[in-house]
């Protein structure tokens, strides 16, 4: 199977170029599950300040980075090689901290201006997925507001968190996984990454659920520091009647000689718990976001696993 591109989408102008924008969207996600974005609003700059707090929280003593621990019941907190991947057996080589506007955060005393500038991050990927969100439910059917309302990260019972991820330098890990191959459980997931820290490897097409793309190409996505990589995640592909893709993707090891550490942040849009999901066409029942979620976990990940990817 030939390697597929990943569209790259400018966001430039998007009120006055909205019906061409989603055009394009939409052909992204129904044949790719991927797209880039650019023209986005979030500058390098921004993009880099970012970077650059998430390294100072992993560059902490492990002593230190445990004090924001990590919560089984809601996911968020620093864990350490913690997510086992039923695609390869073994547990990711990363580690993470998980975050939600209302979880508990890394002290401004371990790390300056951790939180107000994170928390401004955050809400500036709200505002992009909001408008990624606004051209699918037009797309779908929907309102134009549906998927924003439905997602809305100011309401309490929002699932949507922001991932700090830090795969660290190896030695002896040519050709093995950083991440194993895994699909997105929750909506959009909107992916930075970093200049030449590359390992992202995207799959072509989803055949099944249970065999992790294990027997189908993937194709490398090169990290730079500025595009978004933006991927359909399980629960919008239920929720538009499977109509958009979720894909597989997983994080390799270099071929030959040492990976470097890699730096990547990642923003799940999760949906809210007591949103009732069921897409335009009612091909599957009506089912909360939370049991939808429960349902996903059971059938992905083992009982030691991280209940998202």
């Amino acid at each position: 199977m030939a390697q597929r591109l990943v569209p790259v989408i400018s966001m430039q102008d998007f009120d006055r170029r909205k019906e061409e924008i989603t055009q394009q969207l939409i052909d992204a996600a129904e044949n790719a599950g991927f797209f880039t974005l650019v023209d986005h609003g979030i500058s390098k700059e921004e993009i880099d300040a970012q970077f650059a707090i998430s390294k100072a929280f992993f560059n902490l003593p492990s002593e230190i980075k445990a004090k924001t621990p990590h919560d089984t019941t809601t996911n968020n907190g620093w864990e350490y090689k913690a997510q086992l991947r039923p695609s390869t057996g073994t547990y990711d080589q990363k580690e993470s901290l998980w975050l939600q506007r209302h979880s508990y955060w890394p002290s401004n005393e371990d790390v300056p201006n951790f939180r107000e500038q994170t928390t401004d991050f955050m809400e500036k990927c709200a505002t992009i997925s909001d408008q990624v969100f606004s051209c699918i439910a037009a797309a779908l059917g929907f309102p134009q507001d549906y998927f924003r309302i439905a997602n809305d990260p100011n309401q309490p019972d929002c699932l949507t968190q922001l991932r700090l991820i830090h795969y660290p330098a190896s030695e002896n890990a040519v050709g093995t996984w950083r991440a194993g191959s895994h699909t997105d459980i929750g909506c959009l997931t909107l992916l930075f990454q970093r200049d030449g820290e590359d390992g992202l490897e995207i799959c072509p097409g989803r055949e099944s659920h249970s065999s992790f793309a294990g027997g189908d190409i993937f194709t490398p996505l090169s990290a730079e520091t500025g595009p978004i990589v933006v991927n359909i995640g399980d629960m919008l592909m239920a929720w538009s009647d499977d109509r958009l893709k979720s894909n597989f993707h997983r994080v390799r090891a270099k071929e030959v000689g040492k990976s470097p550490s890699r730096y990547s942040i990642a923003y799940f849009n999760q949906g809210r718990r007591d949103f009732v999901l069921q897409g335009p066409l009612k091909k599957y029942p009506p089912t909360t976001v939370a049991e939808y979620f429960a349902q996903a976990v059971s059938r992905n990940f083992s009982r030691q696993a991280i209940a998202s990817s």
